[in-house]
C-alpha cells in the first residue's frame, strides 16, 4: 500500500508538472514557427529550453521530495552549458534517462537524441521536438539504396542540414550504442563477448560524429550502473523501491580523426571507428565490473 501510494502521488505530480509547463512550451514554438529572422528563432529556442529544464527540475524536486533514491554522480567536474558534448551510455532500464537528467540537467546544453523524421508528424510532441532543435534524420535501408544508388549519402545531407541550427546553440547529443536495453536474454542472443554489454554499434554513432563532429567538444562516457541483481524498472523508481544509482561520468577528447572519412564507403575509416567503439565498450565493461564491486 505504502508503494501504491508513493507512485500514485509521484506520478500525479510529474503529470500536473508536464500539463501546466506544457502550454508555454508549445506557445514559444508556435512562435519559433511563425516569427521572421533567425535571431527571434534563436531566442525562442533559447525559452522553449528553459522551459524543458524547468520541467526536468521540478521533476528531480519531486523524486527527491517522495523517494529516497540516492543520485550517485561521479566525475563530470568542469562541464559548462555553453560547450557542446557527445554523449555515450551503456542502457538497461528507462531509469537511465531520468538518471541522465539527474546527472546534467542546467550542466550541459539541455540533452538531444537523433529521432526518426516521421516523428514530426505526432501531434503536439512533433512540435515540441522541432522547438526543441532534436534532430529528425532519414535513414535509408540497405536495399532501398541497393534500388535507388542515386540516393546514397543523402541521409548524412539531412540530418546535417538539420543540424546546422546548432551553429547558434550548444548542444549535449546521446547516443545509445547498444541500440536497445540490456538484457541476460539478449546478451545470449547476440553471444555478447562483454559480461554487462551488448554489442556496441557503432554505424549510429558514427552517423552522429559525421553530422556534428567539429562542433563537439569533448565526449561524456557515462556509465549507470544499479547495485544489486538487475536493474530496475520505471515502476520501482515511480514506488520508491529503488535506494540508489550510480551515473559515473569521464570527460574523453574526441580525435578529428573519427569523423574525417565517410564510414558507408571507405573500409579503412570504417574500422578505425568501429576499432574506437570496441576499446571504449572493453573499458566501460572493466569499469561497470568495478562499480558493482565498490557498491
Amino acid at each position: 500500500m505504502r508503494r501504491l501510494l508513493t507512485a500514485s502521488c509521484v506520478t500525479l505530480l510529474l503529470l500536473l508538472n508536464t500539463l501546466i509547463l506544457i502550454g508555454p512550451l508549445l506557445l514559444i514554438a508556435l512562435l519559433k514557427l511563425v516569427l521572421p529572422g533567425q535571431r527571434l528563432r534563436t531566442l525562442c529556442s533559447r525559452g522553449v529550453m528553459w522551459v524543458a529544464e524547468t520541467w526536468a527540475e521540478i521533476d528531480k524536486a519531486i523524486f527527491a521530495l517522495l523517494t529516497p533514491t540516492v543520485w550517485d554522480i561521479r566525475g563530470g567536474e568542469g562541464l559548462r552549458r555553453e560547450r557542446s558534448y557527445l554523449v555515450v551510455s551503456n542502457h538497461q532500464s528507462w531509469v537511465d534517462i531520468p538518471a541522465l537528467v539527474q546527472a546534467f540537467n542546467r550542466k550541459t546544453p539541455y540533452f538531444k537524441f537523433f529521432l526518426k523524421r516521421e516523428l514530426i508528424w505526432v501531434p503536439f510532441l512533433g512540435l515540441a521536438f522541432w522547438a526543441l532543435d532534436y534532430p529528425f534524420m532519414k535513414r535509408y535501408s540497405k536495399a532501398y539504396l541497393a534500388r535507388h544508388p542515386q540516393m546514397q549519402g543523402k541521409d548524412l545531407e539531412i540530418t546535417k542540414a538539420a543540424c546546422e541550427r546548432f551553429k547558434a546553440l550548444p548542444v549535449t547529443v546521446v547516443n545509445y550504442l547498444e541500440g536497445t536495453r540490456c538484457t541476460p536474454a539478449k546478451q545470449a542472443r547476440q553471444g555478447s563477448p562483454y559480461q554487462h554489454l551488448l554489442k556496441p554499434k557503432a554505424g549510429g554513432v558514427a552517423f552522429t560524429l559525421a553530422a556534428l563532429g567539429p562542433q563537439l567538444d569533448a565526449l561524456l562516457d557515462v556509465t549507470v550502473v544499479y547495485p544489486g541483481n538487475r536493474p530496475p524498472g520505471f515502476w520501482a523508481l515511480l514506488s520508491g523501491q529503488v535506494d540508489k544509482v550510480i551515473v559515473d561520468i569521464q570527460t574523453r577528447e574526441l580525435d578529428p580523426a573519427l569523423w574525417a572519412g565517410d564510414y558507408q564507403r571507405d573500409a579503412e575509416f570504417r574500422q578505425l571507428v568501429q576499432g574506437w567503439v570496441s576499446d571504449l565498450w572493453q573499458t566501460k565493461d572493466a569499469r561497470i565490473a568495478e562499480l558493482k564491486q565498490q557498491a
